[in-house]
């Protein structure tokens, strides 16, 4: 399987990140449809819309997150 580069490191980040949590933000919000068994309809809808406008946040921030987070701890 080939590698991404080091350097887009923070993206692959972005990617995985932003959809494990929209994810699951998505399957919570979708526990009122499985009565209607709606539940994996609006889970994919509701995770395809937040993962599309959370994504571009998601990898915008990381590295200023990762900036102000080396300023606050130690390094060796």
């Amino acid at each position: 399987m080939p590698k991404i580069p080091l350097r887009y490191s923070y993206f692959a980040y972005g990617v995985i990140q932003a959809g494990l949590t929209c994810s699951i933000a998505a399957a919570i919000a979708s526990i009122p449809f499985a009565d209607e068994g709606q539940f994996f309809q609006h889970w994919l809808r509701s995770w395809s819309v937040s993962w599309l406008t959370m994504l571009p946040v998601v990898v915008s921030a990381t590295p200023i997150i990762r900036r102000l987070v080396d300023r606050m701890t130690n390094h060796p």
